[in-house]
This record gives structure tokens, sequence and C-alpha cells, in this order.
């Protein structure tokens, strides 16, 4: 199996699982933290536990964001390749943002000090791997 085809698949599954996760907490889960109070201020950055659609919005991101970088649809390559390059970009710009304390520019409400500690050391780093990842993907695409 070729690097671009693990990065495909790696990329993938992480961000498949990153939806489930984001519907989980559409329903009112929060996983992996005891209870709300801590979930807002490690997971959202601030007040209150966030809308229902807002998980499922992001959820459905993500799941069509995997789908893309899984080559789907297979019938218009094209918009996969796209789709991809795009699921690279956006992953870019929220690891720089998290990695710069300013996700808020993206998330308004994201300044807690706990999430922004939390944000610089997991979920930015996160989001940059998978940037690399899906990338890579990307790029073997063109060829």
């Amino acid at each position: 199996m070729n690097v671009e085809r693990v990065a495909s698949r790696t990329s993938a599954s992480a961000l498949t699982v990153l939806a489930g996760l984001h519907v989980a907490w559409g329903l009112g889960s929060t996983w992996p933290l005891p209870d709300r109070e801590t979930f807002s201020d490690l997971v959202v950055g601030g007040a209150g536990f966030p809308p229902p659609a807002a998980c499922f919005a992001v959820a459905g991101a993500l799941g069509t964001a995997a789908a893309l970088v899984a080559g789907r649809p297979r019938t218009h390559p094209a918009l996969s390749r796209l789709g991809t390059a795009g699921t690279a970009a956006v992953l870019g710009a929220r690891a720089a943002a998290g990695l710069a304390g300013r996700t808020d520019l993206l998330s308004p409400g994201s300044s807690s000090p706990r999430f922004r500690r939390l944000d610089r050391i997991a979920y930015a780093p996160l989001c940059l791997a998978l940037a690399a990842s899906t990338a890579l993907a990307a790029a073997a695409r063109r060829r």
C-alpha cells in the first residue's frame, strides 16, 4: 500500500470518527468529560453547551469531508480532488488559528484559558496532522 493511500484512509477514518463524536454531542453526550460545564469550558471554550443543530452541522461537514477524502464520489474525481484540497485548507486554517491562540476568530466565544491551552496542545496539532495527511492525499490525486 502506498503512502498516499494510507494518508487518505487515515484522514477519512479520523474525520469519520470526529463526525460521530459530534453526532453524540448533538444528542447530548458530554463524552469524554463528566458534565456539561466542564465540556463547555474544555471543548467549546466558553459558557454554554452547543445546540444540537450546531453539532449536527459540524458532523455533516466532517462526514462530507471524510467521503471526499476517501475518493467519493468515484464518478466525479474532480469533485473529490477539489473537496480533498479544500478539506486540507480548512484543517490547516483551523490548526493555524489554534496554534496562534485565536480559535475565537473562527468560533466566537472559544476563549477560555483552559480551552486555549488544550487547543494548543491537542486540538490544533490534531488539525495540523489531519491537514498534512489530507494534503498528501490531495496531491496524489493530481497525478
